[in-house]
């Protein structure tokens, strides 16, 4: 089974000014593109032909593993961003938020320092854990919450390649921009699951 790069969500100017249609071309076109082509090229004839994204992740390493991951963490990065700009979260999602970490605000104060404390390239998560708390984690590369049995209901992508055309190195402006086209509404059907 090959996988297919899924299509995006919304037009590529549709998130400007916060992300670019540029951008989004060389991240989605590019970048995301050129993970799926690769995994394809790695798990033809193997064990893993037949597999999802899912399990390949839960199962694989070296360089599968990280076109699987990074392929996943793409498709689900996209599906966490709206052209419906400036959404809330579903009331239930709120109060888990409220819960752990005070208030919405303070949450995303807590995502961008851990997106500006995540070590060279990787993701900032919003996870939601067996008992169904919810917390801020961040993965190196293409690590993936997956791998240890956690629910992702949120990620940014902190790798160079998502924010240097419009932002250049400047990560923290990024990650400040990111919430106004964060796609509440997906993330929290997530949250519900």
């Amino acid at each position: 089974m090959a996988f297919t790069l899924p299509k995006l969500p919304y037009e590529r100017s549709a998130l400007e000014p916060y992300i670019s249609a540029e951008t989004l071309e060389y991240h989605y076109g590019k970048h995301h593109n050129g993970y799926v082509t690769k995994l394809n090229k790695l798990i033809e004839n193997t064990e893993y032909a037949d597999k999802s994204l899912e399990d390949i992740i839960r199962s694989a390493f070296g360089g599968v593993f990280n076109n699987a991951a990074q392929a996943w963490n793409h498709a689900f990065y996209w599906k966490c961003l709206s052209a419906n700009k400036n959404q809330e979260p579903s009331p239930q999602l709120l109060k888990a938020i409220q819960k752990s970490f005070g208030s919405l605000e303070n949450f995303k104060e807590k995502f961008v320092a851990t997106g500006m404390s995540t070590f060279g390239s990787g993701w900032v998560w919003l996870i939601k854990k067996s008992d169904e708390s919810i917390a801020i984690e961040s993965t190196s590369n293409a690590g993936n919450p997956l791998t240890e049995d956690k629910q992702p209901l949120l990620t940014c992508d902190v790798w160079e390649h998502a924010y240097y055309i419009d932002y250049r190195n400047e990560r923290k402006k990024y990650l400040e921009n990111f919430f106004p086209i964060v796609n509440w509404s997906f993330i929290s059907s997530e949250f519900a699951k």
